[in-house]
């Protein structure tokens, strides 16, 4: 099997690489392509060093499946040209996700809304991700009414210029800057762009894709910010469903659910944290109660990592689930 990471020398490529040897794939025909500032540098990959390429370069190699995580404009120009070739795509940038063809997916949820003629697949952004995996079952058994959500996000979703940003500030030094602010020992109130509403591109994603992926009539705010954390996002979320619920219940319910874990001992200072995320797969949820103020509300605190299920590993799981669902060849 042939496979090209697009956007390999990144963040989130680097960690694809290392999910795919993780995930059996180190011994398949790897093709890492990247800008042309990368063309030629080597990357360590199961053993071997693997050569940098243009994009351009790996259409024509007749892969069987390009992961990207290399950005919106390299997705909308390339994803076409690799599906073109008959190579499915699965994109980590905001490029395709809204498309009304293009299925966007969390293997656990909706695998099944990929087609046997989808060529481009989204993977959606890493704070929906994360969330729709505590949410789906939830969704399932009560019916979801309204979200009111606020993420807590590390400067690892920013990526590599806002890692820099933030280990140099706690040095004391000047650097180039990913944020107008300070991340060290401060709050930004803010994640991606602001819109001429006040919310930010981050806060629209997880409105419209979290419709996207469990139902558009469900009523969703969101207020993003970004915290001095190098590796992992947390989600304050307050659900409101349509049906009553236990707790037991709840607990039960996201306990049986593939990819999540219950961390719910607050008594015992027990709870899902970012540190306890990183490097990890599972969707880590915990601080479970009650919300008094209406009808059948919930209050959890959602964790992941958001290098590994917010972007590599929830593309890699949708490749594996196709794998099997529809083998090539």
């Amino acid at each position: 099997m042939r496979i090209a990471v697009v956007g390999a020398t990144g963040l989130v490529g680097s960690v694809m690489l290392k999910v795919l040897q993780e995930r059996g794939f180190a011994n398949e025909d790897i093709i890492v392509a990247a800008s042309e500032k990368s063309v030629g540098k080597e990357l360590d990959f199961a053993g071997r060093k693997l050569k940098v390429v243009l994009p351009s370069e790996a259409v024509e190699m007749n892969c069987d499946f390009a992961i990207f995580s290399a950005g919106s404009k390299v997705s909308k120009e390339f994803a076409p040209k690799f599906a073109s070739h008959n190579t499915i795509v699965i994109d980590n940038s905001s490029c395709w996700r809204m498309d009304e063809n293009v299925p966007l997916v969390v293997p656990e949820i909706n695998i099944d809304a990929v087609k046997p003629s989808d060529r481009i697949i989204a993977n959606p952004n890493c704070s929906t991700i994360q969330m729709v995996m505590a949410l789906a079952p939830l969704d399932m058994e009560y019916n979801i009414k309204r979200l009111v959500i606020s993420t807590y996000q590390s400067v690892t979703g920013t990526g590599v210029k806002a890692v820099n940003q933030l280990d140099m500030e706690e040095q004391g030094l000047d650097c180039e800057k990913a944020y107008f602010h300070p991340i060290y020992r401060n709050v930004l109130p803010y994640g991606g762009d602001m819109t001429d509403d006040g919310y930010t591109t981050e806060e629209i994603k997880l409105v419209k894709e979290t419709q996207k992926i469990l139902n558009k009539h469900i009523s969703i705010t969101a207020t993003v910010a970004r915290v001095p954390v190098c590796g992992g996002h947390s989600e304050s979320v307050n659900i409101e469903f349509e049906k009553s619920f236990e707790l037991e219940d709840v607990r039960r319910l996201l306990s049986e659910f593939s990819g999540v874990e219950v961390m719910d001992e607050p008594k015992k200072n027990i709870y899902p944290m970012p540190i306890i995320s990183q490097g990890k797969d599972e969707v880590f949820v915990g601080r479970l109660r009650r919300d008094f103020s209406v009808k059948n509300g919930l209050n959890m605190w959602v964790v992941a990592d958001n290098l590994r299920k917010g972007a590599a590993t929830n593309a890699i799981q949708i490749m594996q689930a196709l794998i099997n669902k529809y083998p090539r060849g």
